[in-house]
């Protein structure tokens, strides 16, 4: 008896080669409206599920698939006589294989459609069938994912699939409509009530966590284009656990810039990092802030890097990782000559929802779940408060060097000159000493910067010594107890000083 397998996608993609490749293993094709037509379109004559059934399709295609001769068909276990006999009985076949993929229901809704259209795409036949056929996965095959297909059809040709390839088709199945049910409930939630849907994959594991004693692996939540979790790899070692971390550091950093932006990342924080209209004169500003910490620094791109660039990143120590759009083969080859194990990642693009996508950090017992910080230049409420007005090349400075700030642990400050940064202080426990340290970090190069600030200023003894350093002018959400006492000591000490009315703490 030939064995059967019942297809019915809403993503056509690879059907065009699955089917015609079953059809030749000897599988009978059972098939529905719209997949069935394309089969056949491809040369693969398929079995309406309707006269499998013997019942014409209801409500528009509603209702299909949802039949005993269907799931019967499914869920009868092969090694039970007494299943065996009552589907026989029934005048009901077996199928052996089930390739179904769902209505897009989380497309629908992320799109824009109408209530009763994303209802329309709820889909309750295609998630039956994938639970019973996952359900009874020793004698039935389920495949979800169109990328599937090409590692199935070579199984099937050596007959080589096992009991553990089929526990793993299993567990994605009902991953994929897990996912699917959350994304539902999460749309019949009320504002207030909204969970963030988590949908999540894992993609390997990792050699180790954070340190050596620790086990980590990465997951993914969506194949989105434009992440370091969607990047594609060009060489070197697999991406550490920290590797990770610090390359997605990086390239959230350069996604604020609209020109040519680089930074060099280390444990989180940038130690260097300039825009330009110019990608390699951004690159030479951002390598001069900091020299001594770019060792081993963690690279990012917000453009093309092409061999120009790449040469003069060459002249580093040592570059771990880099990430970028696109590298060029010429880029390539300069930088895998000077560092053999050097990570090259092409993101291939930019995310186009990245804000879109919650921030989720765990905590003993839970998790915590928070809208992902806007950019830092939207909608922002600048307000000139020290008597002297910044010029509007000044107010670039302060913009840019507000943008940077961002992306600087609590509590930051960091100092800027033509569009570049010069010192920076991360992660202090107070903004005094986050000051210090920027100011000890630039150095010379003090003299005449622009100062930001993540959060609010809370006394005049940033500014007394910020001032000292010869800092030109200061950017900061204001908004504190204090704020009269710090705009009194700016217009003493001859500074400039803009408020945002937005901070941006990163912990």
């Amino acid at each position: 008896m030939a064995k059967r397998a019942l297809i019915s996608v809403y993503n056509k993609k690879g059907l065009e080669k699955l089917g015609p490749a079953l059809k030749e293993l000897g599988y009978e094709i059972i098939s529905t409206g719209g997949t069935k037509k394309f089969l056949e379109q491809s040369g693969v004559k398929c079995q309406e599920v309707a006269k499998i059934t013997g019942q014409a399709e209801l409500f528009s295609g509603r209702v299909k698939t949802l039949h005993p001769a269907i799931h019967a068909g499914i869920l009868a276990r092969r090694s039970n006589p007494e299943d065996m006999e009552e589907l026989k009985a029934l005048g009901f076949g077996p199928i052996d294989l089930v390739v179904v993929n769902l209505y897009p229901f989380a497309a629908v809704r992320r799109g824009g459609g109408s209530h009763e259209e994303i209802l329309e795409n709820i889909d309750i036949g295609g998630p039956a069938m994938v639970r019973a056929a996952a359900k009874n996965y020793s004698d039935v095959l389920v495949v979800v994912d169109p990328e599937t297909y090409s590692w199935l059809l070579e199984k099937l040709k050596e007959e080589s699939i096992t009991l553990e390839d089929r526990k793993n088709l299993a567990r994605k199945a009902f991953a994929h409509t897990s996912a699917y049910e959350l994304e539902i409930s999460d749309y019949f939630s009320p504002e207030e009530e909204r969970v963030f849907p988590i949908r999540a994959e894992k993609v390997r594991d990792l050699r180790y966590g954070e340190n050596p004693q620790q086990k980590g692996a990465l997951y993914s939540r969506e194949k989105t284009k434009g992440t370091v979790v969607g990047s594609r790899q060009l060489s070197g070692k697999p991406l550490s656990y920290n590797n990770l971390l610090d390359t997605e550091a990086a390239w959230q950093a350069v996604l604020e810039f609209p020109d040519p932006a680089w930074v060099l990342v280390k444990h989180g924080n940038p130690c260097g990092l300039a825009t330009d209209k110019d990608s390699l004169e951004a690159l030479q500003k951002a390598r001069k802030t900091d020299p001594q910490s770019a060792f081993g620094a963690v690279v990012a791109c917000n453009s093309e890097v092409r061999e120009r660039e790449a040469k003069n990143l060459a002249e580093e120590q040592f570059v771990e990782v880099l990430v970028a759009p696109e590298i060029t083969s010429a880029a390539r080859k300069v930088l895998q000559q000077r560092w053999k194990n050097i990570r090259l990642l092409e993101a291939g693009g930019y995310p186009t929802e990245i804000f879109k996508e919650p921030e989720i950090r765990s905590v003993l017992g839970g998790f915590l779940v928070q809208e992902r910080d806007r950019p830092a230049r939207e909608k922002l409420e600048i307000r000139v408060v020290s008597s002297l007005e910044p010029s509007e090349e000044e107010m670039e400075e302060l913009l840019f060097a507000w943008q940077a700030a961002k992306h600087v642990k609590s509590n930051a400050i960091l100092l800027s000159k033509n569009r570049a940064t010069v010192g920076i202080g991360a992660g202090q426990m107070s903004r005094v000493d986050a000051t210090r340290m920027a100011i000890w970090k630039a150095g010379k190069k003090a003299k005449g910067s622009f100062l930001a600030s993540d959060a609010f200023i809370p006394f005049a003894d940033t500014l007394e010594l910020a001032h000292s350093a010869g800092v030109k002018a200061i950017i900061q959400p204001g908004g504190a107890k204090r704020d009269a006492e710090v705009i009194a000591a700016a217009d003493r000490l001859g500074l400039v000083m803009v408020f945002t009315g937005r901070r941006h703490f990163r912990h």
